[in-house]
């Protein structure tokens, strides 16, 4: 904690010190009654603003140190004067970074008291954002000296993106063609065997399972599980040269909501997921089964993402070789241009199965339109979704619900809480 204290004006100062000459060349009990006054005004302001310097202090708590866009954030706030003086007014100075959101305020206390109040606001922007630290400003009556104690205490507050369901939209699973038959004989089989049958002419020695062959003095071979692989490759086209709408109704927000909705049924679905952005920072973090650590580092990258510089394409060529092979790529992008196409062709030719959800820019107000590249997608096969702003508007988009009371009206007319938000604990800010 950090305080200081400040002179508002030298005035009183310089007339005490003009009374003091004035005494001291011409005494007088006018000079002596005037020193005795302003001097004794400047004492007692200076003593008073040192006691609340010294003994005015502040408590900040926070529900959540994270939350989704929409959730309500409430602090509470403890202001404590342990001083022998009032504080008569205290400016209470928010440094939080959290936009739409502030909890400045006047307010007093009195000498050997506490005053406790509440704040409340919506997250509206996903984010990683800072809630603290705190000033405090005060000054004694006359208005002297101003005292600021500045707390630096402060906490990191996540505003995740919303998931919300997407039943219209179905991944194409990976290693299994157009069609959706398997591969047949496909040289690239998994290596989950199921059972084993007699060897047949024909079929690669390489799958001979041997303890069953030495148990039963015959060649017998393993049947594989032809099932697709459990990799989901995620891929965000932020280029900011893509994009379409502003603010929240834009095409990048729908891609960070639509990014951490299908990595969400990716865990759920017990898939690897992983996630490939190319915002201001390119994001690669490598498919993993759901732990905590790993969708952590994920929902902060779409929380942090911004618009960046790289084509969809460089991404794609770049980004190629680390996919490794039959596995799941989605893509999700409002670009209509055709280049990518090309480095996406070529991921094909290595046995990836693409899924791609177009944005569609005309419903964010462009002239632009997804239906050519669409027809484009269709003629070669691969699966696409054409997604427009009215996913914005479902419930589930906004607000969300983590710090929000659930209200049910009695037929009393008596409002009862239905279902309160999820953790009621006050953390203190550190």
């Amino acid at each position: 904690m950090i305080s200081r204290v400040r002179l508002n004006s030298v005035l009183l100062p310089l007339l005490t010190i003009a009374m003091l000459v004035m005494q001291l060349l011409d005494p007088s009990k006018v000079w002596q009654a005037m020193l005795t006054a302003f001097g004794g005004a400047l004492l007692v302001s200076w003593l008073w603003i040192r006691s609340l310097r010294d003994n005015l202090h502040l408590t900040r708590e926070v529900r959540f140190t994270w939350a989704q866009v929409g959730d309500k954030l409430e602090e509470q706030f403890t202001l404590t004067n342990d001083s022998l003086v009032p504080a008569t007014w205290v400016e209470v100075v928010d440094h939080s970074t959290l936009p739409d959101y502030s909890a400045a305020r006047a307010i007093g206390v009195a000498n050997q008291e506490t005053n406790k109040w509440h704040t409340a606001g919506i997250c509206t922007q996903r984010g990683v954002y800072r809630l603290g630290g705190t000033t405090l400003r005060s000054s004694d009556p006359l208005g002297v000296f101003t005292v600021e104690i500045v707390q630096p205490e402060s906490v990191s507050l996540m505003v995740m993106p919303p998931v919300i369901p997407l039943p219209q939209v179905e991944i194409m699973p990976a290693g299994w063609l157009g069609d959706g038959r398997p591969r047949p004989n496909s040289p690239e089989q998994t290596v989950n065997a199921l059972t084993v049958h007699e060897y047949q002419h024909g079929e690669p020695l390489r799958q001979i399972h041997w303890p069953t062959t030495a148990r039963r003095n015959a060649l017998y071979t393993r049947v594989l599980d032809g099932s697709p692989a459990n990799d989901w490759w995620i891929v965000l086209d932020a280029e900011a040269n893509a994009q379409a709408g502003h603010g929240w109704e834009s095409t990048l927000e729908l891609g960070v909501i639509l990014a951490m909705s299908l990595a969400d049924r990716g865990f759920r679905a017990r898939h690897s997921v992983g996630l490939l952005a190319s915002g201001d920072q390119t994001v690669w973090l490598k498919p993993k089964q759901d732990d905590e650590n790993h969708r952590m580092q994920m929902t902060r990258a779409l929380a942090t993402l911004q618009p960046g510089q790289l084509p969809l394409a460089d991404l794609l060529v770049r980004a190629g070789p680390t996919l490794g092979h039959r596995t799941s790529i989605i893509i999700i992008t409002p670009s209509i241009n055709s280049e990518w196409l090309t480095p996406l062709t070529s991921l094909m030719w290595r046995g990836i199965t693409p899924t791609i959800l177009l944005l569609d820019p005309a419903s964010f107000g462009s002239t632009n339109h997804a239906d050519t590249l669409s027809d484009i997608l269709a003629q070669m096969g691969i699966s696409r979704f054409i997604l427009n702003r009215s996913l914005l508007l479902q419930p589930e988009a906004r607000p969300g619900w983590r710090g929000q009371w659930e209200w049910r009206i009695m037929p009393t007319g008596k409002a009862v809480s239905a279902r309160p938000p999820g953790d009621m604990t006050w953390r203190k800010l550190k």
